[in-house]
């Protein structure tokens, strides 16, 4: 927080939650030399990282920080371990900047300079390598730790900011809350969403996350509300006859069989939003059409060493340079 300190809870066990009737107080409080904006435990070991003017990488038996980062930035906005390689974390910063740390070694690992801010960095629990980073731009974009030259899947459908990012516990999909008032599912490998969850209410979303069961996803808002969604909108859940575990199978292996006919995934793709999510949508297509129209006339007219420079993959292009 600002006054410079972190704090570590113990939870209550059932029957303590039952029978509280006062205030928590924390089990230890760890005073830092300036303001931290995000904090994250590691999986296995009592070990924390805190992110402000610096990196601070915290021992919970210990007073002073055990290690620290720093990399020429202004100040780190939030820090993520990863679930799988447990010993590796992100950090993002105002410097438009994703570090990667390895707490075994004294050094940061890689940073890579993007174009746009990036709000928030979500690792793939299945996939050791791979996380997904949350822009400013709009879009998600999905890299490899090992060969960061390049995203290997861009997640578009907002129309402004992503705020926050979350996988769930399979490593299938994720979720997605932005700036424009709503909240999307993307497939881990797909470049558009396969839901998208909106009222009429709900302000901008700053916060999202899965369920340990990965049936719901959570959402806080600018409106002060926290909101439960299925992640699943047509699921059934609860107890279920026989008949009907057999109907919905029956209906899932049918769209699974037609899928590849335009009526079918029509309307599969299809999806309500509100108007002005609509117009913003159309004239960011028409806004990156007309980019890429311009940029093709550009190299047309350019000789051709300047035109191998000018066009860049859209993965590579909001890379502005890699340090090691």
């Amino acid at each position: 927080s600002d006054d410079c300190a972190a704090r570590l809870w113990r939870l209550p066990d059932m029957e303590e939650a039952i029978n509280f009737g006062g205030s928590l107080k924390p089990s230890a409080v760890f005073q830092g030399s300036s303001g931290f904006r995000a904090v994250d435990h590691h999986w296995n070991k009592p070990l924390f990282v805190t992110a402000g003017i610096k990196v601070d990488v915290w021992d919970s038996t210990r007073n002073e920080p055990v290690n620290s980062f720093a990399w020429g930035t202004d100040s780190v906005y939030s820090c993520k371990f990863n679930p799988s390689e447990t010993d590796v974390f992100a950090t993002t910063a105002s410097d438009r900047s994703i570090c990667l740390y390895d707490l075994r070694m004294s050094s940061p690992l890689r940073k890579l300079i993007m174009q746009t801010k990036t709000n928030k960095i979500a690792w793939n629990p299945r996939e050791a390598f791979n996380f997904t980073a949350a822009s400013e731009d709009s879009c998600c974009y999905s890299y490899d730790m090992r060969k960061m030259d390049g995203a290997t899947c861009i997640h578009k459908d907002h129309v402004s900011a992503v705020m926050d990012i979350d996988y769930s516990p399979t490593g299938r999909e994720f979720v997605t809350g932005s700036y424009d008032r709503t909240i999307r599912i993307f497939k881990y490998n797909a470049g558009r969403s396969r839901d998208v969850y909106h009222t009429k209410r709900m302000q901008r979303v700053f916060s999202v996350c899965y369920s340990q069961d990965a049936a719901y996803v959570i959402s806080g808002s600018d409106d002060t509300i926290i909101r439960l969604w299925k992640s699943d909108a047509s699921s059934q859940h609860g107890q279920m006859l026989n008949r009907e575990k057999h109907k919905q199978a029956h209906k899932n292996a049918v769209k699974k069989r037609f899928k590849h006919l335009p009526e079918i995934s029509r309307i599969e793709r299809h999806h309500h939003v509100p108007k002005q999510i609509h117009r913003a949508s159309k004239l960011r297509t028409t806004m990156e059409q007309a980019a890429r129209v311009k940029s093709q006339r550009r190299a047309a007219h350019s000789t051709p060493e300047a035109a191998a420079k000018a066009i860049k993959s859209a993965r590579k292009k909001k890379i502005v340079a890699e340090m090691e």
